[in-house]
């Protein structure tokens, strides 16, 4: 699972060849997933799910995009742009865990946004374009939607989605609240130890990246990110406390 609020600026520059060719290793060794199935009826601790499309014009359909607004009401929150993995889609992170991680928060709880991405990894191609989908259609209606504070995005993901992460924030650093503000970038990367496909390249990529690699046991499955929702909101609530 990757997670990311911000991109890659300063002197960071100069990596950012590397962190190319590390991001094109993760996505040739991707994980086979079995399809999940529907999420069944979960306890949203207040939180409002919102079910919507988008009829865009960079992937050429309407979209399904699901938002989720924390209890006690979503104006002027952070927003989260979370993006699904292989073969999952925009409800796939709606679980209780996700959900009581979020209500833990309280005050601090940002917005989110899951968008439905395919099977693309969230990359432009010459079918459709859908970092830029991401970037110019979903955060912008988010934000419309939510009222959500424009100064305050980050964008991350599991598998197929922190690929995508990384490689939407490289497009536009300056879109995620942290780029140009400090100078420094915040960055999680995480990992299940049983996971026999990207424990190798994750650590490449968090030693092209100068962080930490979180390492916890558990493999590639909704089991091992569910059991972290707690760590991944909380690095993303200090994250946003730092975007003025």
């Amino acid at each position: 699972m990757v997670v990311m609020d911000t991109g890659i600026t300063g002197e960071r520059a100069a990596r950012r060849s590397r962190l190319a060719a590390v991001l094109i290793a993760v996505a040739l060794m991707a994980a086979t997933l079995a399809s999940c199935s529907s999420p069944g009826p979960v306890h949203t601790q207040g939180a409002r799910i919102t079910h919507l499309t988008i009829d865009s014009r960079f992937v050429h359909g309407a979209m399904p995009l699901t938002l989720v607004t924390p209890a006690g009401g979503g104006a002027h929150r952070p927003l989260l742009v979370f993006l699904h993995g292989l073969y999952y889609d925009n409800n796939s992170q709606l679980t209780n865990q996700m959900f009581a991680a979020l209500h833990a928060l309280g005050p601090r709880a940002p917005d989110l946004a899951f968008p439905y991405g395919n099977h693309s990894w969230w990359v432009n191609s010459a079918s459709a374009a859908w970092a830029s989908y991401v970037l110019h259609e979903v955060i912008p209606q988010a934000l419309q939607l939510l009222h959500a504070d424009p100064r305050r995005v980050a964008i991350g993901g599991i598998s197929m989605g922190g690929f995508g992460a990384y490689a939407i924030a490289r497009l536009d650093p300056s879109r995620f609240c942290a780029v140009g503000l400090y100078g420094h970038a915040q960055l999680w990367l995480d990992v299940g130890a049983q996971d026999p496909s990207f424990t190798t390249t994750d650590q490449q990529l968090a030693n092209a990246l100068h962080i930490h690699l979180h390492t916890w046991p558990g493999g590639h499955d909704f089991g091992y990110w569910n059991a972290h929702w707690s760590a991944y909101l909380a690095f993303y609530a200090h994250a946003f406390a730092t975007c003025r």
